[in-house]
């Protein structure tokens, strides 16, 4: 499903922005939800129609990237909409099961769940209901309890009837600000621990209307008597383990033996310190882990300046876009053709950019370092497909390019 894209400056964007996905201080939230309608069905040839624009109409696809099935669901919105119902994963699920699945996402957020695709196939809300009957996996009160758990819109603490304690995550939350705010135990990392099989493979994606469990307050495994029964075993038992040290004294003497060893590393040190100069000199990373498409400077009409003034890296959407170096975020949002983008200015003065993003997961004037996570690639502005558009500049705007695969060579990253 990769493409070479590209994108025309002087062209208004006709994406539709609401799909963006942003996130900060380490986790994320979902932009925006749209409300539901009186009807939001669409027939079996429009969901075909997405299906073939996001993955050529493989329903049982899985390449890695944390999107599955034809439709590609990530595993978060798959349980949080019932999926599990079916399968484990969308692409474990059957075509007329996704499009099921697909119908209540199309309910809860709209077309621009699949924010390229359904312009591409016509999907709106109101259309005629698909013709399917898939079958349940589970019992079918694995329905109802999807709809109570889909019904919750509030973000308060709700306790849950035995010792664990839940929350409703709600627009704006993020794992790091419930796990700061609730006072959990472990912070984010424990709350993600707990709450993996919900949140899905990504900790930095939440989504409304989710319920985490913040803490499981359990009865300790009787403490007490533990104490008690304790120094009566140990102190006849740690006796021997008292003299046996008496015995290790001979070895406590080795090591005036081994003086000489020691010295050893300090031989060695002057070797460590050359092997890690040529580390800070190629400080670099490549922004994705693909071979490039476009090349820099090919020249064609469909670019505004008579040539391409990046380079392309077609990878399907979703995935994890790096920082090349360590640096300042200058931008991160909407940059009209270019869709979704960020750009960092680095130490030696050069800016680099990286658009037609998904998701972004920094902010304006974050510092990053050289191989960080910053965003998902995407399909955002004018493209023609899910890819990476890199460039190098000496400036910050546009018309600044310099050849971004010298840059990337000079820091010892090969493209």
């Amino acid at each position: 499903m990769a493409a070479t894209g590209r994108h025309r400056r002087y062209q208004p964007s006709r994406i539709n922005r609401a799909s963006l996905t942003v996130t900060a201080g380490g986790a994320g939230m979902a932009l925006p939800l749209i409300g539901a309608g009186t009807t939001h069905a669409a027939s079996v040839d429009v969901w075909e129609k997405v299906a073939s624009c996001e993955s050529t109409n493989n329903w049982k696809i899985n390449t890695g990237n944390g999107y599955y099935g034809g439709l590609q669901f990530t595993q978060s919105t798959w349980e949080a909409y019932g999926g599990r119902e079916f399968a484990p994963r969308a692409d474990l699920a059957g075509k007329d099961q996704q499009i099921a699945i697909a119908e209540r996402v199309l309910k809860g957020q709209g077309p621009g769940a699949w924010p390229v695709c359904s312009a591409r196939a016509g999907l709106t809300r109101g259309g005629d209901a698909p013709d399917i009957a898939p079958e349940r996996r589970l019992a079918p009160q694995s329905e109802h309890r999807y709809e109570r758990k889909a019904a919750p819109k509030k973000a308060t603490p709700t306790t849950v009837p035995t010792h664990r304690e839940g929350y409703t995550v709600a627009r704006g939350d993020s794992l790091s600000k419930i796990a700061d705010s609730e006072q959990v135990r472990g912070g984010w990392h424990q709350l993600y621990a707990q709450n993996r099989t919900v949140v899905g493979p990504d900790p930095d994606l939440i989504h409304p209307g989710q319920k985490l469990i913040l803490r499981i307050e359990a009865p300790k495994p009787d403490p007490r008597p533990d104490p008690t029964a304790a120094p009566a075993q140990q102190k006849p038992k740690d006796r021997p383990k008292q003299q046996a040290p008496k015995q290790d004294r001979p070895k406590q003497q080795a090591p005036k033996q081994e003086r000489p060893k020691q010295q050893a590393p300090k031989k060695q040190a002057p070797k460590q310190v050359h092997a890690a100069k040529p580390a800070h000199r190629s400080g670099l990373s490549a922004p994705v882990q693909a071979s490039p498409g476009t090349p820099y400077g090919k020249p064609g009409s469909s670019w505004a300046s008579g040539y391409h003034t990046g380079l392309d890296f077609p990878v399907p959407t979703g995935t994890s876009v790096k920082a090349v170096a360590s640096g300042r975020v200058v931008s991160a949002g909407w940059g009209d053709a270019y869709g979704y983008q960020v750009v960092i200015r680095h130490a030696d003065g050069k800016y680099s950019q990286y658009a037609h993003l998904s998701a972004l997961t920094v902010r304006s004037g974050q510092q990053v370092s050289s191989g960080q996570r910053i965003a998902r690639s995407g399909s955002t502005g004018n493209s023609s497909g899910p890819h990476l558009h890199f460039e190098v500049r000496t400036g910050p705007g546009y018309g600044s390019d310099i050849d971004p695969v010298a840059y990337l060579r000079s820091g010892g990253v090969s493209v």
